[in-house]
């Protein structure tokens, strides 16, 4: 029986795929080359906001019903109408002006959409005020065009939590296998992006969220030093290694998303340690030939599959042919040690960090606490846990105040593996420029959770990369490196705090000379060898 649900289910995938729609005029379209049409009068944003939005019902909806946007704005044509009305009068407020753009579904917003972080608990409450990111989106013109899915709370609730899958939202597909897990966190942006349902999109990371599924979506995703981009109205994890981050197809779209993300707010003491020059930087045109001259350091991923290797091999010898030097340093040190403390600093964070956004709702919201919220899904279990459980949020709550002595010792160690005796030593020791890693694990390669097609585990983390610089709070993105068996595998670039600029320009340079990024096909599913 259970083998004939299962050929039934391919069969109505592959009839969704090759029900396609056809090609899609703005398929694989940059800011500039949109910005270019808009300045020459061959284009309108309200035209553009159309057009996504009817890419978004005939792939995301109906085809192959990705389910990648959770929810449309409301007022994105009203929206695109005025900011044409402003091109018309002759003020363009930058880049993104009139561009269409999907947030994740933890970043506030003070409109007709919610807000829910994927739970059904938080439905129907509304946040006092935008995101600043939102704010900042807003005052460069972009279009936001709805919130996408996500693994429901960012992927902290529950041990074994599906990626791609919310309470609210349901589950999101690959759009290059319809049977593999998306990745997460951030699984609706990334496959949005990779889609081309929108221009750009928003992600947040605390733990390889942007990375990890931008990697496995064939897209660029860019994980910024922690304080570069203002966290206030962000459903938090964890204050220590949160940050969002844009998500796009090429890294020239999310250097000039970066720089519109930007900025310090009063609301987030981390963003005062931004350096005023850095946005002015990330607008810059991408010199050419960056890798020319530099030192890479290899990091290395034990255990990876033969073709895995094989395909990050070729990327550093495509470094290397550019004109750089590469210094193969292993695997990152002490990473094991470090996974604990992680994990313990993430829970007590965690709990204050919702405590305190849950507060900002409102003394009429029933959602105070996270005890609150532990609670809603007990009583809802049928609807917020058939697949996984809780037991983040259970240990989260149990943790004291962030004086605790345990805490204080967690993150102190984690800082000093990823910061003082990782990155920072490794730069200093080995004169680095930057590091790279291969951006998806041998997990990839694997069916997302035992027999069961769609309702997959964790995904890949993007190995040691992701962790380290994440719990360093510094910089790291992904640009796609190539395909294995015809799912994409990316790169990882990363380094010291505040080094965006760099690693933009040397990951400008990969991309132009691999061209690697292919459009999805939307594939009812992949024979893997």
């Amino acid at each position: 029986m259970k083998s004939v649900v299962k050929s039934i289910f391919f069969l109505a995938l592959a009839m969704c795929a090759q029900a396609a729609e056809p090609a899609f005029r703005f398929a694989e379209a940059t800011i500039d080359d949109l910005q270019a049409r808009m300045a020459a009068g061959t284009l309108t944003a309200r035209e553009l906001t159309a057009a996504y939005l009817e890419r978004i019902a005939q792939v995301d909806r109906t085809g192959p019903r990705l389910n990648a946007v959770i929810e449309l704005n409301p007022d994105a044509l009203s929206l695109a109408e005025k900011l044409d009305a402003e091109r018309q009068a002759g003020r363009v407020r930058g880049p993104l002006h009139g561009i269409p753009i999907l947030l994740k579904d933890n970043i506030a917003t003070a409109d007709g959409m919610e807000t829910t972080a994927g739970s059904l608990a938080l439905i129907g409450l509304k946040p006092p005020r935008d995101a600043h990111l939102v704010t900042r989106l807003r005052e460069a013109g972009a279009v936001l065009l709805g919130k996408t899915n996500l693994s429901e709370w960012a992927n902290f609730r529950g041990e074994r939590s599906v990626s791609g899958w919310s309470g609210r939202g349901g589950q999101t597909l690959n759009p290059y296998a319809l049977d593999r897990t998306p990745s997460g966190s951030s699984s609706g942006s990334a496959v949005a992006v990779a889609a081309n349902l929108c221009v750009a999109a928003i992600g947040t990371e605390t733990n390889g969220s942007i990375l990890s599924p931008a990697a496995v979506n064939g897209i660029v995703g860019l994980k910024p030093t922690v304080g570069a981009v203002s966290r206030s109205g962000v459903i938090p994890i964890a204050a220590s290694f949160d940050t969002a981050g844009p998500m796009t197809r090429t890294v020239r779209d999310a250097a000039l998303v970066l720089a519109a993300l930007a900025g310090v707010d009063a609301r987030d003491d981390a963003t005062r340690a931004l350096p005023h020059t850095r946005a002015a930087e990330w607008t810059k045109a991408l010199p050419a030939g960056a890798l020319r001259g530099t030192r890479i350091g290899v990091v290395r991923n034990a255990g990876l599959r033969p073709a895995l290797e094989t395909a990050f091999t070729a990327a550093v010898a495509t470094i290397r042919a550019a004109g750089a030097e590469v210094i193969d340093l292993g695997e990152f040190p002490g990473l094991a040690a470090a996974s604990a403390p992680r994990i313990e600093v993430m829970l007590y964070e965690m709990k204050a960090g919702i405590d305190a956004y849950l507060r900002e709702l409102g003394p009429a919201s029933p959602m105070k606490t996270l005890a609150d919220v532990i609670r809603f899904n007990d009583d809802n279990w049928p609807r917020e846990q058939p697949l996984f459980g809780q037991q983040y949020f259970t240990r989260a709550q149990a943790k004291g105040p962030l004086t605790d002595a345990a805490y204080l010792a967690a993150l102190a160690t984690c800082h000093r593996i990823a910061r003082t005796e990782g990155i920072d030593a490794l730069t200093a020791t080995h004169r680095l420029d930057a590091f790279i890693a291969i951006g998806a694990a041998a997990s990839l390669l694997a069916p997302a959770r035992g027999d069961d097609p769609i309702f997959g585990g964790r995904g890949p983390n993007g190995g040691s990369a992701v962790a380290a610089a994440a719990m360093a709070g510094y910089p790291s993105l992904t640009v796609p490196m190539g395909q294995v068996a015809g799912l994409p595998v990316g790169l990882i670039f990363f380094g010291p705090a505040w080094s965006e600029a760099k690693l933009l320009a040397l990951a400008v340079d990969f991309e132009t000379r691999t061209q690697a990024r292919r459009e999805p096909k939307f594939l009812p599913t992949l024979t893997l060898r």
